[in-house]
């Protein structure tokens, strides 16, 4: 019975003590209570990730120096490693002033080159074309009758719409002609289907002839790749020599030159009076010389713009406001007038002679519509400004006129001698006797004089480009010095200047020097 008691005793305990525990859980839900010991888990340590400093991948067009801008947009691994590329280029590493000659002048022109080749889409190394050509002599004047940066003849120019006139020729228009030259370059490289080294030799002696030498190799079963073409000699060495120059320019540092640096930045700027516009009057609102003005804008052949479509000027591009500002001072006048009391023997064509000008002009400044004028009465005549700057032209355009009346080349003065006649004088100087009478203003029947002096054009040798120059001689000159300086022989110096027998130089006198501009600066 006792025992019954306790059993029940426990089981009445054991549900009390239930009954409370669901009863506290019940009320820690609602009053939670602090537990006396808590297992805190194990804390986890977060290493940051490691940031590295970012950095910048400066672009070709974010470059300080245009040339590197240049170079790091040409695969040299394309330059096929030959002996045509490795003479060229070594002429180019022993000859490092040429480069330097070529940066001094290319200063003004490489960047517009340059924006104009990668607007296109175009290789880079065609901005490297002018070097090869012309190196950068804006008035470089060959003797195929090319002319400009990029060296375009008369019917290529008209047919890639380059106007060329008494007063403009638009081959030596950087801007124009830069423009004419990359349509010519894609032309070309469509016709010959991508195939750049094809269409370069063609840019350089023409599509025919590189058609021709493709289709007699592949009659010939010989393989139609440049390398392997029957081309003029000039023409082989085209591509290979601008593959030099591309190679060269791209690693100067590896074969330690130091080419001078172009600012990868816009030098000029090209400005639009939109009236013909005396050079003289538009230097003096740019705040510059004549002669800088014409070296910009060598173009125009004469003291100023063309009077129709072609009156743009490019002006340092700091200068332009000053342009701008003095232009719309002046009531935008263009051309200095003068007014001329016509007199007997006056005629249109004698008035435009004498005053640099053309009748077309004369016409246009009085309303005529005809050439004829009266004695006595007045009319305008367009004239240069007489300020000793600019009422002569440059010796370089003095140069372009010369050159381009006789076909290019270089003047010399021939000595008639015993026993000359026109058909030895001819043969001896490799001209014809047609050519000799019309420089000379002779007929074929009359005898030469024993003394006479006649003038010869002389073509000048593969791959020169000649300019004249004229050397006031300074105290302490010699003929060798000078000769050596300019890179010609001191005979030459003496028969283009008719020295022999004089036995000194005077200190301002002149010299004549017909000079290899691939070779020095001038």
């Amino acid at each position: 019975m006792k025992s019954r008691f306790f059993l029940a005793s426990a089981l009445f305990l054991a549900g009390c003590q239930l009954t409370n525990t669901v009863e506290e859980q019940a009320n820690t839900n609602q009053e939670p209570k602090e537990a006396s010991t808590q297992i805190k888990p194990a804390k986890t340590v977060v290493t940051p990730p490691v940031v590295k400093p970012e950095i910048k991948v400066i672009t070709p067009q974010e470059q300080e120096d245009l040339w590197l801008r240049i170079g790091m947009q040409i695969d040299t691994d394309a330059i096929p490693e030959n002996k045509d590329v490795r003479r060229y280029r070594n002429w180019y590493l022993k000859h490092p002033n040429h480069l330097e000659t070529v940066a001094k002048r290319a200063e003004p022109f490489l960047y517009l080159i340059v924006e104009a080749v990668e607007e296109r889409d175009l290789p880079l190394e065609l901005a490297l074309l002018p070097i090869v050509e012309s190196s950068f002599d804006q008035f470089a004047y060959s003797h195929g009758r090319a002319a400009g940066l990029w060296q375009i003849t008369p019917p290529t120019g008209r047919s890639f719409g380059l106007e060329q006139n008494w007063w403009y020729d638009g081959r030596r228009d950087v801007v124009e002609s830069t423009r004419a030259a990359l349509d010519l370059l894609e032309y070309l490289n469509r016709k010959f289907d991508g195939n750049w080294q094809h269409a370069l030799a063609a840019y350089n002696t023409g599509e025919g002839r590189v058609f021709r030498a493709i289709r007699n190799n592949k009659a010939a079963g010989k393989p139609t790749d440049f390398w392997s073409l029957s081309l003029p000699k000039e023409t082989s060495g085209y591509v290979p020599k601008l593959y030099a120059v591309a190679d060269v320019i791209k690693n100067q540092k590896k074969y330690g030159l130091s080419i001078p640096m172009v600012a990868n930045k816009p030098a000029v700027a090209v400005v639009k009076p939109g009236i013909q516009m005396d050079l003289g009057m538009a230097a003096r609102y740019a705040g510059i010389k004549t002669a800088e003005l014409q070296k910009l804008n060598p173009a125009y052949n004469s003291w100023a713009t063309s009077p129709d479509n072609n009156n743009d000027l490019l002006l340092p591009i700091n200068k332009v406001a000053r342009f701008n500002k003095q232009f719309a001072a002046s009531n935008h006048q263009g051309m200095k007038v003068v007014r001329h009391k016509v007199k007997p023997g006056d005629s249109l064509s004698v008035l435009a002679k004498r005053n640099h000008t053309s009748v077309k002009q004369i016409q246009r400044a009085n309303n005529m519509t005809n050439t004829n004028i009266r004695v006595g009465k007045h009319i305008l005549i367009p004239v240069a400004l007489q300020d000793g700057q600019s009422s002569e032209l440059s010796t370089a355009l003095q140069q372009v006129r010369s050159q381009s009346s006789h076909g290019g080349g270089y003047r010399t003065i021939y000595k008639v001698k015993s026993g000359d006649s026109l058909w030895t004088i001819a043969r001896k100087q490799n001209v014809s006797i047609d050519q000799l009478t019309k420089w000379n203003g002779l007929s074929k029947k009359k005898t030469l004089r024993i003394g006479q002096k006649l003038t010869i054009w002389k073509d000048s040798n593969d791959g020169e480009i000649i300019r004249t120059v004229y050397y006031k001689i300074r105290q302490g000159d010699n003929l060798s010095t000078i000769a050596k300086r300019y890179k010609v022989k001191v005979a030459d110096v003496v028969k283009w200047n008719q020295l022999s027998g004089q036995k000194y130089l005077k200190p301002g006198q002149q010299l004549k020097l017909y000079v290899d501009v691939t070779k020095v600066s001038v």
